[in-house]
């Protein structure tokens, strides 16, 4: 299991191929949000439960690959993609958190649409990973489920020859979620979530 904790203690403004061969570029590294209430960046967030997640795996046997286990790096998208095809993962999990309206609230899971000729390999694959984990995720923390986005604009999806998905864990927005999310007690119930949906989906595959 590869575990990417989303962004950096510094965003890269510098720019990358969005995808294999396209002359569209973004952003290497966006720098993220924070807490409305917490004041936590989600950098930080994405690795405080990056860590323990690491370690709940250890625990029932998987091995697991960190993207990084620092919040001081500076490892683009399209390196993070790369890092884990070449780490031989069967699953590359993206872990981030949502900003948007104070009133917005739960959980969602990103991957590639079924028209994206760079992903074509691993998108239904992916599709059904989003799916479990995402119902894993708010049946162990009672959030709001938002569903599945498909996006073909993100440069850490377009590049990944792995099974993946990227959750927006909740929002760090809305000041319940974002109370919430710093919890040790309730931190603990979204790595239970996201390690069911791990167990489901490799018992299923």
């Amino acid at each position: 299991v590869c575990i990417d904790p989303g962004h950096q203690a510094k965003g890269n403004m510098q720019t990358e191929e969005v995808a294999p061969g396209s002359s569209k570029r973004k952003t290497k590294v966006a720098y993220g949000t924070r807490g409305v209430a917490t004041k936590k960046p989600e950098y930080q967030l994405a690795l405080e439960i990056g860590l323990k997640l690491r370690d709940a795996l250890k625990a029932k046997g998987y091995s697991v690959f960190m993207v990084r286990e620092k919040n001081d790096v500076d490892i683009s998208n399209k390196e993070r993609a790369l890092i884990t095809n070449k780490a031989g993962c069967d699953v590359f999990l993206r872990l981030h958190a949502d900003a948007g309206g104070s009133g917005a609230t739960g959980a969602s899971t990103i991957t590639s649409s079924i028209k994206n000729p760079n992903t074509r390999a691993v998108q239904q694959s992916s599709d059904k990973f989003s799916k479990i984990v995402l119902e894993e995720y708010v049946k162990a923390t009672g959030f709001k489920n938002r569903g599945i986005s498909y996006r073909d604009d993100l440069t850490g999806t377009n590049w990944s020859t792995v099974t993946n998905t990227l959750i927006e864990m909740g929002f760090l927005s809305n000041p319940e979620d974002d109370r919430k999310m710093s919890s040790p007690e309730f931190q603990d119930l979204m790595i239970n979530g996201i390690v069911n949906g791990i167990v489901k989906y490799f018992s299923e595959k």
